[in-house]
């Protein structure tokens, strides 16, 4: 199975268990695109980093398994929503 090249994550307040909506635009306070490393994670899952971000991203859910920013987990309140980055299209996850 061919695994995405790039995602861009977006850190976004909020919740884990409220997935009502997509992150609105200007809603991110913050984003950063990662690219593959080749490397899978402690969670098992395929590896991405760039632009002070890591992340094990599940590629059959598109769900972020694991994430560091800045080399710190995730702060209480915000949640990571991805999109998918690959040459030409871009598709909402």
């Amino acid at each position: 199975m061919s695994h995405p090249q790039s995602y861009e994550i977006l850190l976004v307040p909020g919740f884990a268990g409220d997935t009502t909506e997509a992150a609105e635009p200007g809603g991110a306070i913050r984003s950063a695109v990662v690219s593959a490393t080749g490397e899978t994670g402690a969670s098992g899952y395929p590896r991405y980093s760039g632009e002070g971000v890591v992340a094990d991203i599940d590629p059959a859910t598109h769900s972020v398994e694991a994430l560091l920013v800045d080399g710190a987990e995730l702060a209480f309140g915000l949640t990571a929503r991805i999109e998918e980055r690959d040459a030409g299209t871009d598709a909402d996850r």
